[in-house]
């Protein structure tokens, strides 16, 4: 399980055993079942997880009952409701498993301590991060600029295994149109 870790890490740092040995200490394994919450909006957010297995979602519900999906995650990610985990907070997003998961939680705390002493991961956190914004990035504009179809083709193009996995529903949700809207789309 932990070489999954080690693998992810090392895509943009290198770690000596003994390095790996005191992140991983600061990691804790948390299991859940398929429709389980990992974060729940109201719910202090005190985690950010990394997935070893599995499939989640992090949504916000509107006032009339309506799914907006933010994110998936699935193995090799790292999912939280970021705004929640950097101020301590309460969560705005559910985050919901899809399948069975297992994920490796990071506090906050532990993170700080770990980029304290070790100012590579400090980098790879860094690098993380940047490249997170720049999906979001390219995900607003494709929301702004593009129209259904448009969406549906990137999401093809950057997340093949995920049409696999997905029901429909939970893609469209995610896109921003209706389920016949999708139907349409994927014919």
């Amino acid at each position: 399980m932990y070489k999954e870790l080690r693998q992810h890490f090392e895509k943009i740092i290198s770690l000596t055993d003994s390095e790996f040995e005191f992140l991983l200490s600061h990691f804790s394994v948390k299991k859940l079942k398929k429709h389980q919450f990992l974060v729940q909006e109201g719910d202090l957010v005190n985690y950010d997880y990394f997935v070893i297995k599995g499939l989640l979602k992090a949504y916000h519900t509107d006032s009339e009952g309506r799914e907006s999906i933010m994110q998936f995650a699935m193995e090799d990610w790292w999912i939280t409701d970021y705004q929640a985990y950097f101020s301590q907070s309460k969560a705005i997003f559910n985050i919901d498993c899809i399948e069975d998961v297992e994920v490796l939680s990071l506090s906050l705390q532990n993170r700080d301590k770990i980029c304290a002493e070790m100012h590579k991961v400090e980098h790879f956190f860094r690098k993380k991060s940047n490249m997170g914004y720049i999906a979001l990035q390219r995900r607003i504009l494709s929301l702004l600029n593009s129209n259904a179809k448009e969406r549906y083709d990137q999401f093809v193009d950057l997340y093949p295994s995920l049409i696999k996995r997905l029901p429909k529903t939970l893609i469209a949700s995610y896109l921003g149109v209706s389920r016949e809207t999708l139907s349409r789309l994927s014919s």
